[in-house]
């Protein structure tokens, strides 16, 4: 059996692109500097609450995949066994990108084009439909939002600075 080219490049966009994403991140915080350390946490803080928000709902309210309806089968690593809205995929990467994009913009466009790849590559690897990539991509992208909106880690700084005796 072979394996069409298109199909490696779907599965290797829908499955291995968002750790390149992460590592990006920390290549241009450890060995570039173009990114501090607290943009770093903010980016995955926004990530992974997206991720687990993203799951949340999936549970809360299971909807099919299309492989589950077309009978087709997937183009990713491994088979999704969950829900399929919001995207996981698309809330974790768009999160990350919007972090990014928040405090660099130059380097936040190539972010975001690669989440928008993520989504479409879901898409066509036939665990998405278009809908779960854009429940996922608003999901990300209000927690991108709201954790650069409180400083998260500001705060934290500042409540372990304070002085316990005021």
């Amino acid at each position: 059996m072979l394996v069409k080219a298109e199909d490696i490049t779907i599965t290797f966009f829908a499955s291995f692109l968002i750790w390149l994403m992460f590592a990006g991140v920390l290549v241009l915080w450890l060995i570039d500097g173009r990114i501090t350390k607290e943009e770093v946490l903010h980016a995955l803080l926004a990530s992974f609450t997206a991720w687990v928000l993203a799951e949340i709902i999936k549970r809360l309210f299971p909807t099919l995949r299309p492989f589950q309806t077309d009978g087709q089968g997937v183009l990713t690593l491994t088979t999704p066994t969950d829900g399929a809205f919001p995207s996981g995929h698309a809330a974790a990467s768009f999160a990350l990108a919007l972090t990014i994009w928040l405090h660099d913009r130059k380097l936040g466009w190539a972010f975001l084009i690669a989440a928008l790849t993520i989504g479409i590559a879901r898409v066509l690897g036939n665990v998405h439909y278009p809908v779960d990539i854009l429940g996922g991509a608003l999901l990300g992208i209000f927690v991108a939002l709201t954790v650069e909106k409180a400083h998260v880690f500001k705060l934290f700084s500042f409540i372990l600075k304070r002085n316990p005796k005021e």
